[in-house]
């Protein structure tokens, strides 16, 4: 075989082999015209070599990030550099819809993206190759794990049957609430909340009527909060919030206002309906509280105040 043929051969299997390859092979002019477009491009594209050939990407492709992908063509020519890009700071660059069956649980295809620089004869930079790589399951399943951790880490803080914070993420967030006031002085107040004559309402209308009335609290709880306070469940009937940034006057209008919304209410039962009433004991923080048990038994006096003093009302401690 002459070294003629050979190279013809040697060029022949290249050419087969940029063709077969999974990964997109797309070489660009300086002018981002296409110079060459691989099987995978057309094959996912839906366009032939022939159609793009010396045709402006950004004309095939409107709704490739033009500015980005310019800004990074503009640097490996300038600089004679390879640049690479990961699907985690832009899940793709060219649109493709997500083909394989594994992973048909995503609509794109997501990317990694290698951007080189081709030198001609001189040294200088005359074209750049974009290698696009499918990295769908990859991802698919980085992200389905990331949302199962976070799934987990709000199981763990989390009351089930509420929704609210369960006792002990709320005693942790009441510590840090604790520990802010001491170091920057901001007012603030807990409060803790019992459903009154709850067993009564257990063993008259049953468990399930019993768990709806909880349900009906929580609910109530949330609705009429700040999105700064922390609601949480300490477990049956019991609840706490935290209120930052509350002083007395403030953390008694809120409380009422839950108190005075469940009052209102009626559950309907075969057994008759029940009326949900509420006792809240409030403590303001104050320098009195030697540490953040302290200040919980505080709102714990002033809720057993209430609750002596006839129910259904809200005791700030003094």
């Amino acid at each position: 075989m002459s070294s003629e043929d050979a190279d013809l051969h040697a060029f022949h299997w290249l050419v087969d082999m940029v063709e077969s390859v999974e990964v997109g092979l797309v070489v660009l002019d300086l002018d981002h015209r296409v110079q060459a477009w691989n099987g995978f491009m057309e094959n996912h594209s839906g366009l032939t070599a022939s159609r793009v050939h010396n045709r402006n990407l950004f004309d095939l492709f409107p709704e490739l990030p033009k500015a980005w992908l310019v800004r990074k063509i503009n640097t490996v020519a300038t600089l004679n550099t390879r640049t690479f890009t990961s699907w985690e700071q832009r899940p793709w660059v060219f649109r493709f819809r997500n083909t394989r069956p594994v992973t048909g649980i995503e609509e794109y295809m997501f990317q990694n993206l290698t951007i080189s620089p081709l030198n001609g004869t001189d040294g200088s930079v005359e074209k750049v190759c974009l290698t696009v790589y499918d990295v769908t399951d990859m991802a698919s399943s980085k992200r389905a794990l990331e949302q199962a951790n976070e799934q987990l880490l709000r199981l763990s803080v989390t009351d089930r049957a509420t929704g609210l914070f369960n006792r002990v993420a709320w005693e942790n967030l009441l510590d840090a609430e604790y520990e802010r006031y001491f170091r920057y002085g901001h007012h603030a107040a807990v409060a803790l909340l019992d459903i009154d004559h709850f067993k009564t309402i257990n063993d008259t209308h049953g468990h399930l009527r019993g768990d709806e009335v909880i349900l009906k609290t929580a609910q109530t709880i949330r609705e009429k909060l700040r999105q700064a306070d922390r609601p949480g469940r300490f477990g049956g009937d019991e609840f706490g919030i935290i209120l930052p940034e509350t002083d007395a006057k403030g953390a008694l209008c809120i409380c009422e206002r839950i108190r005075d919304s469940l009052a209102q209410f009626s559950l309907d039962a075969p057994s008759g309906a029940i009326q949900i009433t509420v006792s809240i004991g409030v403590a303001v923080l104050t320098e009195s509280a030697q540490n953040c048990q302290q200040w919980l038994k505080q709102a714990d006096s002033a809720l057993y105040q209430a609750k002596e003093a006839g129910r259904n009302q809200v005791v700030v401690y003094s």
